[in-house]
């Protein structure tokens, strides 16, 4: 077997484009061994001359810290997703939702349900109380820990 010019170049282009580093090829009468070596980038730093300059003091600046969290988050208890999913406040499309706002809860109730890979998992609430605000609509897909529901 003769190796040809362009079957070399066609060898060396695979091993640029790939992360091989060496490649051998043999036959009964001749054999090629090809290798790439790795490139290393090297840079030069130069350092600029540092001029010290007195800055005026900064002025005083008082931050605002806002805080976006409603009443009743600040009251109530949060019903969080435990996995990624679609919610559904109702077992089906007709039937009544399990909880609304201003439904009484017990623990262990269930208040809603995640779809998740087809497996419907019903959610049930980790404490007793009253659903003050659902945040979440029917049929959205929810993350692991997004608030679903506060219960006062």
């Amino acid at each position: 077997m003769k190796f040809d010019l362009k079957y070399l170049e066609k060898l060396a282009k695979l091993m640029n484009e790939s992360e091989l580093t060496e490649m051998q090829l043999e036959d009964q009468e001749q054999s090629i061994v090809l290798k790439r070596e790795k490139q290393t980038v090297t840079t030069n730093v130069v350092a600029a001359p540092v001029v010290e300059a007195k800055a005026p003091a900064p002025a005083k600046v008082e931050e605002v810290k806002e805080d976006n969290t409603s009443s009743i988050a600040k009251t109530a208890k949060a019903v969080k997703s435990p996995m990624v999913g679609t919610f559904y406040k109702a077992a089906s499309p007709d039937a009544p939702a399990f909880v609304e706002v201003g439904s009484l809860v017990a623990q262990g109730e269930v208040v809603c349900i995640i779809e998740a890979m087809k497996l419907m998992n019903e959610i049930e609430s980790d404490f007793s109380g009253k659903v003050v605000e659902i945040c979440v609509d029917d049929g959205q897909p929810v993350e692991y820990g997004q608030v679903l529901m506060y219960i006062e």
